[in-house]
């Protein structure tokens, strides 16, 4: 018999596979759903830090008696009819999707600041969250804003929020640190309990026609599991905080390879809104089908095993491995 176990940010799982953060989620039906289906966790959808903003806001309103403030505040806000659940009803289905199942749920925190965090990641724990996922969604637009200060403004969020719970707090990575592996270093010693490699930031497309900037989401692909394999090999025994992959999952291969690479936990998405939720149940049975067949007794016994720390050509992630590439490929036109 396989031991599919893991454990991740201290939680005990029977397998890796985590329903990660979408819509799906919105219904506690659905979370009930995941866990028929095989998932041993699910992060919930997001609630955004705007969302928590305009309630107070709201709230300010009410309280003041004269302002002329309160149109003017919510206009800097998307409106309420974007977002499908408020705060409020945001920590119901959480404490009606705790109530129900018995996986671990996670509760996901979208935002850039500080302000309305503590209160709310507070509130989640009391709702019956078991962790929380900081989805720190910053684009830098403004030309003056250096490195470093995107740097401290993610170190300060992991710290603040850290301080406020006893449950674990993972962060959902960007890719695009100068220097990721210092960055890591830097949450992990902030106390972070969990990296998620990586958050896919959502690039807007142009309609020429109407000359608006048209919003655009599309699922992801097997080909993004690359630089996300490639960072969780290069951290993995490196950092205490455990590794969540995030992205490209859409057969059990992709989940063997994420966990060759070092990931405790794999999260996926696209693929449950490609094939529905009962699509679970094909990953795990791929995963323990696979595992069965080559003869490995656990989960731990291949984590890891294709990572830096453990191949036998460490230089393959590095440098000497993109100079093999180039020199190796050979165009249509090579006679």
């Amino acid at each position: 018999m396989v031991d599919l176990s893991t454990t991740y940010m201290g939680m005990h799982l029977k397998h890796p596979i985590i329903a990660s953060a979408s819509p799906l989620s919105e219904q506690p039906g659905n979370i009930k759903r995941m866990e028929d289906a095989g998932a041993s966790a699910v992060v919930m959808f997001s609630l955004f830090e705007e969302q928590i903003k305009q309630e107070a806001a709201a709230l300010e309103h009410f309280m003041s008696v004269g302002t002329e403030s309160y149109a003017e505040a919510l206009s800097y806000f998307p409106s309420s009819e974007e977002f499908h659940a408020g705060p409020d009803r945001y920590l119901e289905i959480l404490y009606q999707a705790s109530q129900s199942v018995d996986i671990p749920i996670i509760a996901s925190l979208n935002g850039i600041t500080n302000e309305g965090w503590i209160e709310y990641a507070k509130k989640m724990e009391e709702a019956g969250a078991k962790g929380i996922e900081l989805n720190i969604y910053y684009i830098p637009g403004d030309l003056n804003v250096s490195g470093r200060e995107v740097e401290q403004r993610y170190l300060d969020i992991t710290r603040a929020v850290k301080a406020s719970v006893s449950i674990p707090v993972a962060l959902k990575l960007s890719a695009y640190f100068s220097s990721l592996g210092s960055m890591a270093k830097q949450f992990d010693d902030a106390g972070a309990d969990g990296l998620v490699l990586f958050n896919r930031f959502y690039q807007p497309d142009f309609d020429i026609e109407t000359m608006e900037v048209e919003p655009s989401l599309n699922l992801s692909s097997r080909n993004q599991i690359r630089i996300r394999l490639l960072w969780i090999a290069l951290l993995h025994g490196r950092i205490k905080a455990s590794i969540a992959a995030s992205t490209g999952v859409h057969t059990h291969m992709e989940v063997i390879k994420y966990l060759m690479a070092g990931a405790d936990a794999v999260m996926t998405t696209s693929a449950l809104l490609r094939n529905g939720i009962g699509y679970l149940t094909t990953l795990f049975d791929g995963l323990h089908g696979w595992l069965q067949e080559r003869g490995y007794e656990s989960v731990g016994q291949m984590k890891g095993s294709m990572s830096q720390k453990n191949v036998a050509d460490p230089t393959a992630f590095e440098r000497a491995n993109y100079i093999k590439i180039l020199e190796r490929y050979k165009t249509p036109y090579t006679t």
